[in-house]
């Protein structure tokens, strides 16, 4: 369905007549097109059901925390988490390299036209264009650069692993983490818009560690795929998928976990337990350092350390120009971005009651909890 799906949206139409009125923009999708796409309300609101039952269906946590996010902020929010999700699917939609990196580009071209005022009839393009409209039209003259520059690092950085290579080290998969979840919690931010150093640094730790938990959590996934849907348009171009290890080499070195014992002994190949609590603690790390800076910068104290990443594309705060405000008022404005450290954190702690065996089912069982435990750290404001 999803390459049936994708096919239709690559398709150039041939139904518009050279002197009839098109309802939606046929250039290539590499430059914008010349003139806007004609959407309606009908239109953005079977995005928004696209999108969020998207969410729903493949990021529950996300759908979920949702329900914090400020109302002005949520179309934003859904748009960039299905984005996500649709880049996430494409390595298990594709069983041909070139048919992948061709759906990268293709949501680079959608990003470029969509911020060019020239959407195409995509949902999540309509719903993320929504939200930029609504965005200016709230801060008249705001500019949207550092937010396209974010959605294509995103991109390029789920393109760069996208053949489910291994991560070279700790560090390599805390920067895919960074370039990822990170930055969907700065695209959240700063269509609030919240510009703030001090927000951004405690998101930059929850990012990384929703990431790092989110790659222990898909690798049963990727290291025993499902076997290739024979009725697709996939299953043609080579077969299915080939399983991998992609935990990081390092940690596996040292653990003395070796690729071909995880595939004849899955959770009791030997060493795997050890690797897995290594990797979870780094991200248990980065969620107590969140809480930490929390509390320091509500008492108006230093983080306890520099932001790595100030000076950046999107993290120039001085030429931006800051919010006026003090770090607590910031930090609770954004703090609703921040909740993903809480679903984070469940899943963390389940992990650990099973002694790190990632491949328990109930794993990758839908957290019944999150919503009580996330009204409870919403309203204490606690992580």
């Amino acid at each position: 369905m999803y390459s049936t799906r994708a096919s239709i949206r690559l398709r150039v139409s041939r139904n518009c007549r050279p002197f009839s009125r098109c309802t939606y923009a046929t250039t290539v999708y590499s430059t914008p097109a010349p003139h806007p796409s004609q959407i309606t309300d009908a239109d953005v609101n079977g995005a928004r059901l696209y999108c969020s039952n998207l969410v729903k269906k493949f990021d529950s946590p996300s759908y979920t925390l949702q329900s914090f996010i400020p109302p002005s902020s949520t179309d934003a929010y859904l748009s960039i988490r299905a984005l996500n999700i649709e880049l996430a699917r494409i390595p298990d939609v594709v069983s041909n390299p070139t048919v992948g990196a061709l759906r990268m580009q293709f949501w680079r071209d959608n990003l470029t036209r969509t911020f060019a005022d020239t959407p195409p009839k995509e949902p999540v393009a309509i719903l993320l264009h929504h939200a930029l409209t609504s965005l200016k039209a709230r801060y008249p003259g705001i500019s949207t650069n550092v937010m396209k520059g974010w959605f294509m690092k995103i991109i390029n950085t789920r393109e760069q692993y996208m053949d489910n290579r291994p991560y070279t080290s700790m560090d390599a998969l805390e920067m895919y983490a960074e370039n990822t979840y990170s930055t969907l919690m700065y695209l959240t931010l700063a269509f609030m818009p919240l510009n703030s150093m001090p927000t951004d640094h405690v998101a930059s730790h929850i990012g990384k560690a929703t990431g790092i938990a989110t790659v222990l959590r898909g690798l049963p996934l990727i290291a025993f795929p499902e076997p290739p849907n024979h009725h697709s348009n996939n299953a043609a171009l080579g077969g299915g998928r080939q399983g991998a290890v992609v935990l990081p080499l390092d940690v596996l070195a040292d653990a003395g976990v070796r690729e071909e014992d995880v595939f004849r002994r899955g959770a009791d190949a030997p060493g795997l337990k050890d690797a897995i609590f290594i990797i979870a603690t780094r991200a248990n790390d980065h969620l107590i350092t969140a809480r930490e800076m929390l509390k320091n910068l509500r008492q108006g104290k230093d983080a306890g350390h520099e932001f790595e990443y100030e000076g950046e594309e999107g993290h120039q705060y001085s030429e931006r120009g800051g919010s006026g405000k003090s770090q607590a008022e910031d930090l609770e404005r954004g703090f609703s971005v921040l909740m993903p450290a809480v679903s984070t954190r469940l899943w963390l702690e389940k992990l650990e009651s099973v002694d790190f065996d990632v491949f328990r089912p109930e794993l990758r069982a839908r957290e019944w909890k999150l919503p009580f435990k996330a009204y409870w750290a919403y309203s204490k404001r606690t992580i």
